[in-house]
């Protein structure tokens, strides 16, 4: 079976966070280039070559990831070289017959045989030397963080009851998308819908953050549109769909909101090991300020924000106007409205929204998530929501012990 380099970009395109935790530096090959393995970067005294750089890039750039690859190629062998340096102190060493183990699974991640993934990395230039290389030193910083940091990161029977009853897992599918957000009234319409359209067919995530930072009305204008990874199934049903049909760096055709215009662009996509969970209900409450997106009323939303903590503080804040001027609605996650729905896809419990608007832009949506009533099914265990607190934690300590490592190591550009 031949992989062209187009099938295995898309193939790599859903695993690329799972590439970054594992890949190690490749060893050195022969030299093709008068230079090619000269020192371009020394951390603590190890070099990177010119040689790796460009194939750590070459890879990058195979799996389509968002970035310059030339600038991760050098973070994330600067990182490889910390956890190399790391782990050698303590003598571990994964086996060839765990590498080769690790290479099939990884392998097995883009439906391919290891022969099939090397032949395909061979194809377009990146070494299979380089992919073993990757994969050992990848086994073993896992060993080394279950070893120093599994005794810290295991859940107290209390949080795991917290866990479960907040939703649980974060795992599943999740997504990392750029958004952008256009206001639109009967008088703009024509013009937004012209825009939009030529938004939709970007492909760049340089030119689509320039587009959400001249347009876009949502908060996430001033990173460029980008917002955090969230759980594909907290959006509506119908943008999964829409979103699960995009491959990194597409943007979907224009969505129609309530007074608004919604663009999002994939950034990555990853799986986690547990699904995500379901929510039989999600809580919600919509305070309605007049005025639309006004500086003045901008300003008045800003300063409801300091005064409310929780959905029950709008009560204290709402009291002697108009009923109507206050929403509260728990609703089967189908039934929220889909501007609604996707503003809250984004928010933790009790954070807040002010992107909305209603009656053609002249009241402003002041939205703020109540919380999500999870819908536990029969095969939901308790030691599945430990192992992926767990795992979430050993995730987060080393990632942070990384940061440490670098912060204090020699890291020197010849």
């Amino acid at each position: 079976m031949h992989v062209t380099r187009q099938h295995l970009t898309h193939r790599f395109a859903t695993i690329l966070t799972l590439a970054l935790l594992v890949l190690a530096p490749p060893l050195a090959q022969p030299t093709v280039a008068q230079g090619l393995f000269s020192p371009a970067v020394r951390v603590n005294g190890d070099v990177i070559t010119r040689y790796e750089l460009e194939q750590r890039a070459r890879f990058l750039e195979l799996l389509n990831a968002p970035g310059d690859p030339e600038e991760m190629a050098r973070q994330t062998l600067i990182e490889d070289r910390l956890k190399k340096q790391e782990v050698s102190q303590f003598g571990i060493q994964p086996s060839p017959d765990e590498v080769a183990a690790g290479m099939e699974e990884f392998a097995q991640r883009a439906n391919l045989t290891r022969e099939q993934f090397v032949a395909a990395l061979e194809d377009n230039g990146v070494s299979s030397q380089t992919f073993r290389d990757f994969t050992e030193v990848g086994l073993a910083w896992r060993e080394y963080v279950r070893g120093r940091f599994l005794g810290q990161a295991r859940p107290s029977e209390d949080e795991i009851d917290q866990a479960i009853g907040r939703g649980g897992s974060s795992g599943g599918l999740r997504v990392l998308l750029s958004e952008i957000i256009i206001p639109v009234s009967p008088d703009t319409a024509n013009a937004v819908s012209v825009e939009a359209q030529r938004i939709s067919g970007l492909t760049s995530f340089a030119a689509f953050s320039e587009e959400a930072t001249k347009f876009s009305a949502a908060p996430s204008r001033e990173n460029g549109g980008r917002i955090d990874w969230i759980a594909l199934n907290s959006l509506p049903a119908s943008i999964q769909s829409i979103v699960l049909g995009l491959a990194p760096g597409e943007v979907t055709e224009p969505i129609g909101l309530e007074g608004a215009v919604a663009l999002f662009q994939l950034r990555d996509i990853r799986e986690s090991e547990l699904p995500s969970p379901t929510y039989s209900a999600i809580e919600y409450a919509a305070y309605y300020l007049p005025g639309g997106r006004s500086p003045e009323t901008l300003s008045a939303a800003a300063a409801v924000a300091g005064r409310v903590d929780v959905c029950d503080d709008l009560y204290g804040v709402a009291f002697g106007q108009p009923p109507e001027v206050l929403d509260r609605q728990s609703l089967p996650p189908g039934d929220v409205p889909r501007d609604i729905a996707v503003e809250l896809a984004k928010l933790d419990d009790h954070e807040i929204s002010t992107t909305l608007t209603r009656n053609n832009g002249q009241t402003l949506v002041f939205l703020m998530l109540c919380g999500r009533t999870q819908e536990l099914s029969d095969d939901t265990s308790r030691i599945d929501v430990a192992n992926s607190l767990t795992q979430r934690r050993l995730n987060e300590l080393a990632d942070s012990y990384l940061q440490q490592l670098q912060a204090n190591a020699v890291i020197v550009d010849p």
